[in-house]
């Protein structure tokens, strides 16, 4: 027997009064949903425009060669030379990077949740506020400049780059960072403390690992932030068409960099002499590195998903 034919009457009106929907909050809802996804349309535009160009410019010479082949030795219309040198490069500045902003984001964003009051607290917010809103080239001049003081002239190195994009992935890091470690309910800490933990491993192994998905994303969002810059680079690091894989000493080549140098070169003749016939040799790498980068980027928040999914609480359904 149906639910509806056990009731009376008026409980049988009464019941599909309230489940009836008004008509003008069926027309509002209606209108929202559309403007919602109205919006997220419009928002999609572009990125699906970058897309499209970055795929279709650079898959021209987006092959194996390229990924493992250096600009050394090639010049004007040439077709040959890779990104092998950028590529590397930019890993290891930015994992440079990142091996000194990790640490130091996460290690601030504990003291500001966990320990921090007074006026060293909100000194330090203070700070971060400030350093989040740093233009990268300033960054790229205070390293230089520190660096330029220690080591002298000769002052360009990958670990100069490091230190430059650093300086922007510490603010990131500690912001998203402290959000996440608010999300952690005090009810968790206050069950640890009660079993006699103390603070220190408490934060270890009950809050970190709480909040290790939104903090992996945070940090992720930092690389993402800085592996694209090239003003800081061009001071710091400068430039190279050989490969460099020693951070300390010389100059190295990073993709943003690469696509930069690329794109300035231009319109080249296809041969010495030959005026007759361009090349857009110089366009078409520079597509191609325009291309590995996002890839990197891409490849780098799957890994990050993958490691939050792994460390994330496991929860019963």
């Amino acid at each position: 027997m149906a639910i509806a034919d056990t009731l009376s009457p008026e409980a049988a009106e009464l019941r599909r009064a309230l489940t009836q929907v008004d008509p003008a909050r069926r027309r509002k809802d209606r209108t929202m949903r559309v403007l919602i996804w109205g919006a997220f349309a419009l928002a999609m535009i572009p990125l699906v425009s970058l897309i499209w160009s970055v795929i279709s410019n650079g898959m021209g010479r987006f092959d194996l060669y390229f990924l493992t082949h250096s600009m050394r030795n090639v010049y004007g219309g040439m077709d040959a030379g890779g990104v092998y040198h950028a590529l590397l490069g930019t890993i290891l500045i930015t994992g440079l990077a990142a091996l000194i902003s990790v640490p130091i984001g996460i290690l601030t964003a504990i003291y500001l949740v966990e320990y921090g009051s007074g006026s060293l607290a909100r000194g330090v917010t203070f700070l971060v506020d400030v350093m989040t809103g740093i233009p990268s080239i300033v960054a790229g001049l205070f390293a230089f400049a520190l660096f330029y003081l220690v080591v002298g002239p000769d002052a360009r190195s990958g670990v100069v780059g490091a230190v430059a994009l650093s300086v922007l992935m510490i603010p990131v890091v500690i912001r998203s960072t402290e959000e996440m470690l608010r999300l952690v309910p005090n009810e968790l800490r206050e069950a640890s403390f009660a079993l006699g933990v103390p603070k220190w491993l408490t934060i270890i192994r009950i809050v970190l690992r709480t909040a290790v998905a939104g903090i992996t994303t945070g940090v992720m969002i930092a690389i993402a932030r800085v592996i694209g810059e090239t003003a800081p680079l061009l001071i710091t690091v400068g430039a190279t068409d050989s490969i460099n894989n020693n951070v300390f000493e010389g100059n190295m080549m990073t993709l943003p960099v690469y696509v930069y140098r690329q794109y300035a070169a231009g319109l080249v003749p296809c041969a010495p002499g030959d005026d007759a016939c361009i090349a857009t040799i110089n366009y078409d790498r520079a597509w191609s590195a325009a291309l590995v980068l996002i890839l990197v980027v891409m490849l780098l928040n799957l890994v990050a998903r993958g490691v939050s999914r792994w460390f994330a609480p496991k929860t019963r359904a």
